[in-house]
């Protein structure tokens, strides 16, 4: 007997809208919460279970426990992946592809060793390549390197947490940080989910100093192309090889992130030429097809302002989620329940690529 499983948590729009799907399908699926997985580490007792796992709840704001609440998710993912040598089980997408995706350096460098077009890393001294860099130091090379502006982002966590986009002119020391971390009086260090712009020197190099601390990827920063004068990037889902979902995100400041107030648009609106979206779409698959143990991912894609070229800014594995989706057609977790109605049925997809 074969049995469709959900890890995730209770009453989230995740559960919600893939249960809608999962009814007007008729595919039974049962749900497990990740509170109980983690307590008892119980599955239902089916011959084969294909699971679709979806990302904790995590109810911190502490961006100092960034990177041990990914640490404790990835060996999570590690236990989930380790259940495959003692019973029957396939996974939407694998705990081991997602984990990979969790680091963005990792991720990067995959990308571009493949020769995908990536918003590429601003490249530091050798000594620095294996440890965390200070103020001191990335400023150094942005004047070394005549770098006037980068994207800083955690190796790790997702949500915009701890991004932060700086300027910085040399000569005259004038300096503009774009972030959501905030340092607080007594030094608690948060995410704020609201973005903001220092520009005092005083207020930017403490807390510059804490974001690097948390282990960063330095990147260029690109200018996007524009859409009624607001810049926007894209993020696309793309499943089972088809780019089945692309959003636009338009945002008068440089980090796109949807929850941050930011306005989405239809792709359609944007009047991007058939070739743009043909390059978009084969970049996509392109980059799906480098984790073959990924069945759904959701792709941030930045388009150059002047040549529209696309570039891969990060993919997420559970990056499957975007409201205005789910309120209207559903198309992303109708799309999951088919693939998984295909297995609960052995037919091709997920069964054909487990061999089955």
């Amino acid at each position: 007997m074969r049995q469709v499983v959900i890890l995730g948590s209770p009453d989230t729009k995740r559960i919600i809208y893939l249960k809608k799907a999962a009814e007007q399908e008729e595919v039974p699926i049962t749900f497990v919460d990740w509170k109980s997985w983690t307590q008892h580490h119980c599955l239902p007792e089916a011959e084969t279970l294909l699971i679709k796992i979806d990302p904790p709840l995590w109810s911190s704001c502490s961006l100092e426990t960034l990177n041990r609440l990914t640490d404790e998710y990835i060996q999570q993912l590690k236990e989930l992946n380790q259940l495959t040598q003692m019973r029957e089980i396939r996974f939407l997408n694998e705990p081991s592809a997602i984990a990979e995706l969790l680091d963005k350096k990792a991720c990067k460098s995959r990308l571009q060793q493949a020769g995908l077009r990536v918003t590429e890393r601003v490249q530091m001294p050798a000594y620095l390549e294996g440890g965390k860099c200070t103020v001191e130091l990335l400023l150094e090379e942005m004047r070394r390197q005549r770098i006037h502006q980068v994207f800083i982002k955690p190796v790790k966590g997702s949500g915009a947490a701890g991004v932060s986009a700086l300027r910085w002119q040399a000569q005259t020391g004038q300096m503009a940080l774009y972030t959501c971390a905030l340092l607080q009086a007594d030094s608690t260090f948060v995410n704020t989910k609201r973005l903001r712009r220092f520009s005092r020197p005083e207020e930017i190099i403490p807390l510059l100093s804490r974001i690097l601390d948390l282990d960063c990827i330095i990147e260029r920063w690109y200018a996007k192309t524009e859409y009624q004068g607001y810049s926007y990037d894209l993020r696309a889902v793309v499943q089972d090889g088809q780019l089945d979902f692309m959003l636009a995100r338009l945002s008068k400041g440089p980090i796109t992130n949807l929850h941050l107030n930011n306005r989405p648009v239809e792709i359609t609106q944007l009047g991007l030429p058939k070739h743009t979206l043909e390059e978009i779409t084969q970049l996509c698959q392109e980059s799906l097809a480098l984790y073959p143990k990924l069945w759904s991912v959701g792709i941030d894609i930045l388009l150059e302002k002047g040549s529209m070229r696309p570039r891969i800014i990060e993919m997420n594995g559970q990056g499957d989620l975007i409201y205005q989706d789910i309120y209207q057609e559903n198309r992303i977790y109708r799309r999951q329940v088919q693939m998984m109605k295909e297995w609960l049925q052995m037919k091709t997809g997920i069964a054909k690529r487990n061999g089955e």
